[in-house]
C-alpha cells in the first residue's frame, strides 16, 4: 500500500492494493465520502471498538463519485464488515447495494452498509440519529415541532422521513431547486393526509429558498434544520442570513466542520438556540455499531471520545 500523506485517510488506489497489507492493517470498517477529512466517525467508532475489546479498526476513505461503485465492490472483496456513507454519496450508494434494509427503500438513501455473506446491505440510521439528537440538544420530540428542513439530498431524505414518521406538527422542505423539494414532499404526502390539521397552514409544504418564501414561513416554524453541506467550507456563508431568523427558533446544522458553523453564528446573533451535527453523528453511529456487531453500543465511550477530541 502506498504511504499516505495522512495515515488515517485512504483512497481508491489503496483499496485496489489492500490485500498487500491486510495482515498489517486490520481495518474492517470505514467511512466513505468526499470530503471526508473532517469526519469524526473514525474517532467514535474506534473508541467503541476499543471499549468492547474488538480487535479491528475503522478508517476514513476519500472516494470520488466516479469511484463509488468500484470502492463498494472492493470493500466487499477485501473482507470489510461494514462502512458508513456520507456526503455526497448517500443516494448514489443505495443504487449499488445488493439489498436495502428497513426504511432505506422508502428513503432512497443510505448511510450504513453491512457486508454479510459477500452481500452489501444498505441501511439508513440518519433519521433515528437526528431524532435522538434533537431530543438531546433541545429536550423536545419531533412530533411537537413545526420544522423547516433545508435541502433535498440524501441526508435530507433520511431526516424528512423521520419527521414524517414521527408525525411532526408541520414539515416545510426548502431547496434552491424547488422541484427537488417538491419530489421529496410528494414521497411523504401519505404521512400528512390524516385528520391532524393546523388551521389554514398546510402541514406539508415544498418551496424554494428565496428570502420572500422564507419570510412567509418563519412565523410558523419552531425548528430549522440545515441538511446541506453548506457550512463545511471555510469560506461558506450562512445558508440563511441572520435577518431572516427570529429568537423563538431552534436551529440545527447537520454539518460540524466547526463547532460554530456560519448558520449557528447567525442564529446566535439573533438570540436563537442552536446546535451542530455532532450529536446526530453520535447517535447514527451508535445505531450503525449495533447493526454491525449485534450488540449494544458503548454510548458513554463514544460520547467521551467526542468530548475529549481536542
Amino acid at each position: 500500500m502506498k504511504k499516505q500523506a495522512s495515515p488515517e485517510i485512504f483512497g481508491i488506489a489503496d483499496l485496489r492494493s489492500w490485500s498487500e497489507s491486510a495482515a498489517k492493517q486490520p481495518v474492517r470498517f470505514g467511512v466513505v465520502g468526499d470530503p471526508v477529512e473532517h469526519s469524526l466517525s473514525p474517532l467514535i467508532q474506534n473508541a467503541a471498538l476499543r471499549e468492547c475489546g474488538i480487535k479491528m479498526s475503522y478508517a476514513a476513505f476519500k472516494i470520488q463519485s466516479s469511484e463509488l461503485e468500484e470502492a463498494i465492490s472492493l470493500f466487499r472483496a477485501n473482507g470489510f464488515l461494514g462502512f458508513n456513507v456520507t456526503l455526497p454519496h448517500k443516494a448514489a450508494a443505495a443504487e449499488f447495494m445488493d439489498e436495502l434494509d428497513g426504511d432505506a427503500p422508502a428513503i432512497g438513501a443510505i448511510n450504513t452498509v453491512t457486508v454479510r455473506n459477500q452481500k452489501t446491505i444498505g441501511s439508513n440510521t440518519d433519521g433515528i440519529g437526528f431524532a435522538r439528537a434533537i431530543r438531546d440538544d433541545f429536550s423536545v420530540d419531533l412530533r411537537d415541532l413545526r420544522i423547516l428542513l433545508i435541502g433535498a439530498g440524501g441526508a435530507a431524505h433520511g431526516i424528512a422521513y423521520e419527521c414524517a414518521r414521527e408525525n411532526c406538527e408541520r414539515l416545510v422542505i426548502a431547496n434552491r431547486t424547488k422541484s427537488s423539494a417538491e419530489r421529496l414532499a410528494k414521497k411523504l404526502h401519505h404521512f400528512f393526509s390524516g385528520p391532524r390539521v393546523l388551521g389554514p397552514v398546510p402541514r406539508l409544504h415544498a418551496m424554494g429558498l428565496t428570502e420572500s418564501e422564507l419570510r412567509a414561513q418563519i412565523g410558523n416554524i419552531d425548528l430549522i434544520v440545515n441538511a446541506t453541506p453548506v457550512g463545511l467550507g471555510p469560506s461558506d456563508q450562512a445558508i440563511l442570513p441572520a435577518h431572516i431568523l427570529e429568537p423563538h427558533l431552534m436551529v440545527y446544522d447537520t454539518t460540524y466542520g466547526s463547532e460554530r458553523t456560519p448558520l449557528l453564528r447567525a442564529a446566535s446573533a439573533t438570540g436563537a438556540r442552536g446546535a451542530n451535527g455532532v450529536s446526530m453523528l453520535l447517535h447514527q453511529g451508535v445505531r450503525a455499531f449495533e447493526i454491525w456487531h449485534g450488540r449494544e453500543a458503548p454510548l458513554a465511550a463514544m460520547r467521551a471520545a467526542l468530548v475529549n477530541k481536542s
